[in-house]
């Protein structure tokens, strides 16, 4: 390696590492904000929380990472031209291409270690970090449910407005969802003003006391032509006492993982291999709804005898052959059946959409561990020219150009991926749209850079208003 590369490689390495160390501690305090205030005076020891914070950082890396390449590079470029040295080296004849070489070498070697990184140790740290937090929902139960949201206890959705008291087991304005195994719609809710969360260490139920409150229950009639009106039972109560089996809980220590079904915690073959099984599944399911729909509609028979048996699809006059006092009966009976027939389908359809949604979810993981390595690739060739038009260093300019860009990077990279969750484009396209659309600046600005054109040329901008206004105001000239 050759004394510049060596000392461009230095100049570069030293500002990545300081950006990227103060960048990830700024986003572990932004993103761990609300779990530090619910471990906070919970008699948690020091070893736990570091443990907490270590699980939660490799998941934040896709974040930092990129942002730490673009702001790096600008700012060593931009100071390499703000104090001349770039005008040094083309003296000497050294092009821009010849000085990026080497940082274009350690850059491509920083993506593959970022796809590893995203690979594998992502994944595992996503796995322990979700496990430990559960265990820490064992040792503490009131610590399961948060403030302001709902959180996931046992067979029960809680939410209160404020949890009170040394262990937090004093819980003000309580919302409770009970889970139903059903595909009618019916709910379950619960409400009350005050509760206290009860539990014992030799215990595994954990005692939920609610004072003054209400019981909803949603009652679905036999009926289909009457579940539009919605009927439901209410009713009041002074006090209401909820048991919660926290035995499967109790039952494992800190270090026995339980949760292992999230497609954030595979890798790419575990994600393949469960996008087989769910795609699989999926086809079942499609088959098997239409195969119920049919038969619950009595349209099979008709189907499989269509060809020798034309005539039974569809009788135009099946009603003449019944008295007047059968055809209202039998209208009757064919209306509620149209009822059952469409509640059912958006049942099917909801279910296949939740269906969808899961498939989407895994595809998304998976393209995302290929986008942050291409997303370094990215950012250094936007980083490194721009740096190089602007020619400021330090962490003014700088700072507001990668702030933007890394902004607009984001947001279309959020955007695509939810878009994409909802099936309403490709998971490839919602993953690879953020790169689609800031590649042609990185060739654009790589270009302007290698040539030595400024970032707007006015004098290109400004000659059609001037020969305009020649042609206005002759005299003038």
């Amino acid at each position: 390696m050759k004394i510049l590369d060596r000392y461009i490689l230095k100049s570069f390495i030293t500002t990545f590492a300081t950006v990227f160390v103060i960048l990830l501690l700024i986003f572990i305090l932004q993103t761990v904000w609300l779990f530090i205030s619910e471990l906070a005076g919970r008699d948690l020891d020091f070893m736990m929380i570091l443990k907490f914070l270590l699980f939660k950082m490799p998941s934040l890396v896709p974040l930092v990472l990129p942002l730490s390449v673009l702001l790096a590079s600008i700012m060593t470029f931009g100071d390499l031209a703000e104090n001349y040295e770039f005008a040094a080296m083309k003296s000497a004849g050294i092009s821009l291409q010849r000085i990026m070489r080497g940082l274009t070498v350690f850059i491509v070697f920083l993506s593959f270690a970022a796809f590893f990184f995203a690979n594998n140790v992502i994944p595992y740290a996503e796995y322990k970090f979700i496990n430990f937090r559960k265990s820490i929902a064992q040792m503490k139960p009131a610590m399961a449910i948060a403030e302001g949201q709902f959180s996931d206890v046992g067979a029960y959705n809680i939410k209160v407005e404020k949890k009170s008291g040394y262990n937090g087991n004093f819980l003000t304005g309580v919302t409770i969802h009970k889970k139903i195994n059903s595909y009618d719609g019916s709910k379950n809710v619960i409400k009350a003003k005050t509760g206290e969360l009860v539990s014992n260490e030799n215990s595994n139920i954990l005692k939920l006391v609610l004072n003054d409150g209400y019981y909803y229950e949603d009652l679905v009639p036999k009926k289909y032509e009457e579940r539009n009106k919605i009927p439901f039972a209410k009713s009041g109560f002074k006090k209401y006492i909820i048991n919660i089996d926290l035995s499967k809980l109790n039952s494992t220590d800190q270090n026995e993982d339980q949760i292992k079904d999230t497609d954030k915690m595979l890798n790419i073959s575990e994600l393949l291999y469960t996008l087989d099984s769910l795609n699989a599944n999926y086809r079942k399911d499609i088959i098997s709804i239409s195969d119920n729909t049919y038969l619950r509609m009595g349209m099979m028979s008709n189907k499989r005898d269509d060809k020798n048996h034309p005539s039974q699809v569809f009788k135009p006059k099946l009603l003449d052959n019944f008295p007047s006092s059968e055809r209202a009966k039998i209208l009757n009976m064919a209306s509620n059946n149209v009822i059952s027939s469409t509640f059912s389908v958006e049942s099917y359809k909801n279910e296949l959409f939740s269906k969808i949604e899961t498939i989407n979810e895994h595809w998304i993981a998976l393209y995302e561990k290929f986008v942050i390595a291409i997303a370094c690739l990215l950012m250094f060739f936007i980083g490194a020219p721009l740096g190089a038009i602007i020619r400021k260093g330090g962490l003014g300019l700088p700072i507001v150009f990668a702030m933007t860009i890394f902004i607009i990077f984001h947001f279309v990279n959020t955007f695509g991926k939810k878009v994409a969750q909802e099936n309403e484009i490709t998971p490839f396209l919602g993953c690879w749209l953020s790169t689609f659309i800031l590649m042609p600046l990185a060739i654009l600005l790589t270009y302007r850079a290698t040539n030595d054109i400024g970032l707007i040329n006015i004098d290109s901008i400004m000659a059609p208003f001037q020969k305009l206004f020649k042609k206005l105001f002759p005299s003038q000239n």
